[in-house]
């Protein structure tokens, strides 16, 4: 049977089941539109997912339209109206704003979409794990980020400070991740978030801990790793970098130029270092995974792709889909404890982590390294604030 909720927030638990509203769910329920936090223990299906995160405008059948028209500027204007009044839907709910006959036409034709895309689109050969994927960053969302712009004090004459203070005013204390931001699956935020992805490294110390402090996990040089993956050659437990001055680059120089030239080669899909091409073989993973039209990843996401952009958009997605999946390993880890994931960025986990919970930094680096592709190298950093986070040195060897 399909439904609708009639808000997304934990506090505001309504559904729209069989032409009625109710606060109760049944047993019987088989699919909605998209997923909400209060959802988390149900088995029921997501149009939202099956079509790549389109909204419900552009998926809506052609039957549908002028209706859909009709009930949608209903639903703009009263959002119009809130704003205006300056009423904040974070502290109401939304059922409670407008009248009950509006609700009852818009989740009946919010149910006739989903069962048309549920009926026409092909279910995602990924959606489990877009479906775990989902239920982290739903989660994510609703932790409040532990914001202190004081620390920003004696650099507000900085126009670049004074303008991300202001900013701050505007938007969501809040990470609000899209998942379908990207053709690679690389994370991106929507406007109203915090923009945890773009923000300057000299801002990063507004970010606090609510726990005791954060833990910042990320693999060592994550889309080379994923080329020797791709190319089933076996990861250096060594930093990358240095591994390369010796192996690929024959001592020759620095570690900062060897990783200054391994990427300028992995990020031109023309240039043809012949050291670099003996180690890492973008012709064979070309040849394995691109069909001349589309890229299809070992997770078997799809991307549209020319040749030139195929080597590419196979190691970042693929080295996103890796990250992904083990920060879902790390969330379930967390279920249940004080400790929780604050954010992440592109392939770096940050942790708000209590000493009351009994797990311990390798714990989390062990889960973390061990992918489907071999263990991964990660870098370790511990801080009281974002912007002053202390490396660790850690032997993972011994994990």
């Amino acid at each position: 049977m399909l439904f609708q909720m009639l808000d997304d927030k934990n506090e505001c638990a309504k559904y729209y089941v069989d032409g009625k509203i109710t606060e109760a769910l049944s047993t019987d329920l088989t699919a909605t539109w998209k997923y909400a936090p209060f959802l988390k223990n149900l088995d029921v299906n997501y149009a939202f997912l099956y079509c790549g995160g389109k909204s419900l405008e552009e998926v809506c059948p052609e039957h549908l339209k002028e209706r859909w028209t009709t009930i949608s500027q209903k639903l703009k204007a009263f959002f119009t109206s809130f704003r205006e009044a300056k009423i904040s839907l974070d502290d109401n709910c939304f059922f409670d704003l407008v009248p009950e006959q509006f609700l009852l036409e818009f989740c009946d034709i919010k149910n006739q979409i989903t069962k048309h895309v549920l009926e026409t689109y092909n279910k995602p050969e990924n959606y489990e794990f877009l479906v775990s994927l989902t239920k982290v960053l739903e989660e994510v969302k609703t932790k409040k980020l532990n914001i202190d712009t004081s620390v920003l004090r004696n650099s507000m004459p900085e126009l670049s400070t004074r303008k991300f203070v202001q900013k701050l005013n505007r938007i969501s204390p809040n990470c609000i991740y899209k998942t379908f931001g990207t053709k690679t699956g690389r994370l991106t935020t929507q406007k109203s978030s915090f923009p945890i992805l773009t923000m300057n490294k000299e801002h990063r110390k507004v970010l606090k801990p609510t726990n005791d402090c954060f833990i910042e996990l990320d693999f060592n040089a994550a889309e080379l790793r994923t080329l020797l993956a791709l190319s089933d050659k076996q990861q250096p437990l060594e930093d990358i970098h240095e591994w390369n001055l010796k192996n690929v680059y024959r001592g020759i120089g620095s570690r900062e130029e060897a990783k200054k030239r391994i990427f300028a080669w992995l990020y031109n899909s023309e240039s043809q270092d012949h050291l670099a091409n003996r180690t890492y073989d973008r012709g064979y993973i070309k040849d394995k995974y691109w069909n001349g039209s589309h890229v299809i990843n070992p997770y078997g996401r799809l991307i549209e792709s020319d040749e030139f952009h195929a080597v590419n958009y196979l190691v970042q997605s693929t080295a996103s889909d890796i990250f992904l999946r083990q920060a879902i390993k790390i969330h379930d880890l967390l279920d249940g404890k004080n400790s929780f994931i604050s954010f992440l960025i592109h392939d770096s986990l940050v942790i708000d982590f209590s000493k009351t919970d009994s797990l311990s930094i390798s714990e989390f680096v062990k889960i973390f390294s061990r992918t489907n592709f071999g263990d991964f190298r990660v870098n370790i950093k511990v801080g009281k604030n974002f912007g002053e986070m202390r490396e660790l040195k850690w032997n993972t060897t011994n994990l």
